[in-house]
């Protein structure tokens, strides 16, 4: 039966469990929230987290070519080893598909951790020296399409100014809801931040 479900992981995951494939000939990860914890298994590996063994979670936004609209819980435990979620599950070599189960699960999860009075930290986005880096990387670009536009019109390439225009406004785009999601804040259990859930 786990393995039927397996194969439309769409189906299978609801606001108490939840699973997902990383990879196409990975393990299937799969996570239920239960009265003592959190049951994890992945592949062979399985074992229980209790609620109050979470030391932080942190929710962001991780994108990729075949799936803009993908997210990650990384939860970890006071032991330091790691659990980690995707918001999508790997269905052939090319497609990606998300897990419509993912908000509910996320949801969930934050309600059982603050029931069982979990200290955990609660943090959204990415770690605060990668978004810096990240912003004067975005600044230096952005600096740099700008002389590039400038000699366009200088010179009177204006196909190369109209190209400019198109790609700035892709990438500045991108970029910038990539930021705007992913910018680092803390967040409590009653206010999950809804633009990292999906």
């Amino acid at each position: 039966m786990l393995g039927s479900l397996l194969n439309r992981p769409g189906e299978a995951s609801d606001e108490k469990t939840y699973f997902y494939r990383a990879s196409l000939m990975g393990p299937a990860h799969r996570f239920e929230l239960t009265d003592e914890g959190i049951v994890w298994t992945i592949g062979r590996r399985s074992g229980l987290w209790p609620y109050a063994d979470v030391a932080s979670v942190r929710l962001s936004y991780r994108p990729m070519a075949m799936q803009r609209k993908r997210y990650s819980a990384e939860l970890r435990n006071r032991a330091g080893r790691r659990l980690k979620m995707f918001s999508t599950t790997k269905q052939t070599a090319a497609l990606m598909e998300p897990q419509f189960g993912y908000p509910a699960f996320i949801a969930t999860l934050h309600e059982k951790l603050a029931a069982a009075g979990s200290t955990a930290v609660l943090s959204a986005g990415i770690k605060p020296l990668t978004f810096n880096v990240l912003v004067a990387a975005m600044a230096l670009l952005g600096l740099a399409m700008v002389a590039l536009l400038i000699r366009a019109l200088v010179t009177g390439e204006f196909a190369g100014v109209v190209f400019i225009l198109l790609l700035s406004a892709l990438f500045g785009w991108q970029g910038w809801d990539f930021l705007r999601r992913n910018r680092p804040r803390s967040y409590t259990f009653s206010d999950v931040p809804q633009d990292l859930l999906g």
